[in-house]
């Protein structure tokens, strides 16, 4: 009840036609596969027939607007976002098994959105560690230096930025229907994003059951953190953070801070992890990564280290808070480890038991 009160608040669709697209949709997609035959990976219909369940728009007109299927378990879901006015592409893969509805994992990237060879897909084994897991994993394709949240103005270089309102108001009754999901969710994601998994819940409560931050830097509004948020931002990006949040002193910047608004994850299965910035098994010319190059090798361990060191601090601060408020959190301080995806790659592995606690609970 609370996760379809927030949502009709926010601007999706009225109650009745939720209610129809949340338990009439997955009921009657569950009731074909059951028809057509044991649930293998061919007999899921959005795989199948490379076409949603059912057809659904949000309030403001963002809908799917097509499917590729990429292989048996994966596809490539374009959703049109009425909020920033653009196709936004989703790399989806699909549940072991179909025959019911399942909930959804949404697997943020970092700091690069997707949009470059940063993904999850590209640089670990997610794919196949999820691949006997009975959840939906969404994880968009595009957002690059925008730390997933809504922007106050459109930026020169950045463009128009709504990520807040696409990915708890637009996607979500979209997800639901289209791929005949449960409606239960969690959500990860690694680096700056790793921030914005935990600012979603908060803007949006009762959406999500559980979250898993990896290597992210839940303070925003204190001069450390907001020097990190500036750094990716501006320095990488090119866009300018008073169009995101404004100048300094605006309040947005306190708002959008999960260590000021730590008590608003009350209720969540919440992972955190970080390594400690000192170089560790994935940081050597043998890794993969690095592919034996000194130069690659060199940028991940004295500039991935620096970070990590920083989010570390972070991360300790939010586990310290959580502390004082009695909120639990299941925290992975590891030893050794840089800013990177092989330590990235364990985190999520870590994590399951928390997020699969949620999305089954």
């Amino acid at each position: 009840m609370l996760r379809s009160k927030t949502r009709a608040e926010s601007g999706s669709p009225p109650r009745a036609q939720a209610l129809v697209l949340r338990f009439v949709v997955p009921v009657c997609a569950a009731l074909l596969v059951s028809l057509l035959g044991s649930p293998i990976a061919g007999a899921d219909p959005v795989v199948a027939q490379g076409r949603p369940i059912a057809s659904v728009e949000s309030a403001n007109g963002s809908k799917i607007t097509r499917i590729e299927v990429r292989d048996a378990r994966s596809v490539i879901m374009y959703v049109y976002s009425g909020s920033m006015d653009r196709e936004i592409p989703l790399d989806v893969l699909r549940p072991s098994d179909t025959s019911v509805p399942r909930p959804t994992l949404y697997l943020l990237n970092g700091a690069g959105g997707g949009e470059d060879g940063a993904t999850w897909r590209g640089q670990t084994d997610t794919v196949e560690f999820l691949s006997d897991k009975n959840v939906n994993v969404v994880t968009p394709m595009a957002g690059k230096w925008s730390y997933y949240t809504d922007w106050r103005a459109p930026d020169p270089v950045l463009g128009v930025n709504k990520w807040t309102t696409f990915l708890t108001k637009e996607l979500p009754p979209l997800i639901d229907a289209g791929l005949g999901a449960s409606g239960v969710n969690a959500i990860a994601g690694v680096s700056s994003s790793g921030t914005s998994v935990l600012q979603l819940p908060i803007a949006a409560p009762g959406l999500y059951r559980g979250v898993a931050a990896y290597s992210g830097c839940a303070q925003t509004s204190d001069p450390a953190g907001r020097q990190f948020v500036e750094l990716t931002v501006e320095t990488w990006g090119g866009g300018d953070t008073v169009n995101m949040w404004g100048p300094p002193d605006d309040p947005a910047w306190v708002q959008n801070d999960p260590y000021v608004n730590a008590e608003k994850l009350r209720g969540l299965e919440l992972y955190l992890s970080t390594g400690s910035g000192i170089p560790g098994p994935y940081d050597t010319l043998a890794n993969p990564r690095v592919g034996g190059d000194p130069g690659v090798l060199a940028n991940q361990i004295v500039v991935g280290g620096v970070i990590e060191a920083a989010v570390n601090g972070c991360t300790h601060n939010l586990a310290r808070r959580l502390g004082e408020l009695q909120i639990p959190a299941t925290v992975n301080f590891r030893q050794t480890g840089t800013h990177s995806w092989g330590y990235w790659q364990e985190d999520l592995v870590n994590s399951w038991p928390v997020l699969d606690r949620a999305l089954q609970g």
